[in-house]
């Protein structure tokens, strides 16, 4: 059984060793820091290939997420880091709460304290998965660099039973994770700088396309105005002062009259700009804007 183990783990590319690094301990910082950068030059072509796949999975993703499904992602160790940030992000930046959920082996103490162990759980993996209660309208996303990661692939198996579509992103061609979905992206960036050091190129590819999904799926879900976060919460100074931006460029209108215009409309950008474009009160502008389905080009009459 050691063995086997030992030739499935020596065959993935991101377990190899490039012989490109074997003298980097001779290396200045300024020499590493160039050779690090052009190797991961080669992550941008690698999702550069990987797009079809990106492409068909967001498209899937974003119809089910629009007649209210929810977007899992599961992960262990970087890879559940990973997944997390781009889960925690989405609601400051686009304003949906608890439709985006991450799940991470070990659970939220593994973000900062390695429990590098848990990933091995797969039945852990399929009850947290379970527990969600899924259904066929929800998207669940395996991420691990490997494709074996058995806390992984319980959950995937977890949603499987439930009809979910369920989609692998990897960064190893034929895993088991691909396998195991319905539609798998397998970002293939070849070995590490530091020979099985996921956190690098893996890493940054696997962050690459959380980007792509997420924000994709928001975007065709109206919660973005041309390139604009008009459901920005804003939460704080900075996220404020994003607003009052986004309020005066699309209405054209400065500074203090977008403020005034945010403050009646419990700084809510949507509303504002249909409040301040129409001349209605914020009530009216929230009926136009759920009539519209939350589309503010809609609301303003851009889109049928």
């Amino acid at each position: 059984m050691k063995q086997r183990v030992e030739k499935e783990t020596s065959e993935l590319v991101t377990e190899q060793n490039d012989q490109r690094f074997m003298k980097v301990a001779s290396m200045s910082v300024g020499e590493l820091a160039e050779l690090m950068n052009s190797t991961d030059a080669q992550v941008h072509q690698a999702v550069g290939r990987a797009l079809p796949a990106i492409t068909s999975a967001i498209e899937k993703i974003s119809q089910r997420f629009q007649s209210g499904g929810r977007l899992i992602y599961v992960g262990a160790g970087t890879s559940g880091r990973i997944a997390t940030l781009d889960a925690s992000e989405i609601y400051p930046t686009f304003g949906i709460e608890g439709r985006v959920i991450a799940l991470m082996a070990g659970g939220q103490s593994a973000l900062v304290n390695p429990a590098e162990g848990a990933e091995d759980d797969l039945e852990a993996g399929k009850n947290e998965a379970s527990a969600l209660h899924l259904d066929a309208k929800d998207t669940l996303v395996g991420v691990a660099s490997s494709g074996s990661t058995p806390y992984v692939l319980g959950a995937m198996e977890a949603a499987k039973e439930a009809a979910a579509l369920v989609v692998s992103l990897t960064c190893n061609s034929d895993s088991k994770m691909s396998r195991a979905s319905d539609l798998a992206i397998e970002v293939v960036v070849g070995p590490e700088f530091l020979a099985g050091s996921t956190r690098l190129k893996a890493g940054s590819a696997q962050k690459m396309v959380l980007n792509m999904i997420s924000t994709i799926t928001m975007m065709k879900a109206g919660k973005t105005y041309g390139n604009l976060m008009v459901d920005v919460v804003a939460s704080n100074a900075k996220l404020r002062k994003r607003a009052i931006r986004i309020l005066s460029e699309v209405e054209h209108c400065d500074a203090l009259e977008a403020q005034a215009a945010l403050e009646a409309n419990n700084w809510n950008v949507k509303a504002a700009v249909v409040a301040h474009r129409f001349g209605i009160s914020s009530e009216e502008a929230m009926q136009l804007l759920e009539e519209s389905g939350g589309y503010l080009a809609k609301a303003l009459g851009e889109l049928e």
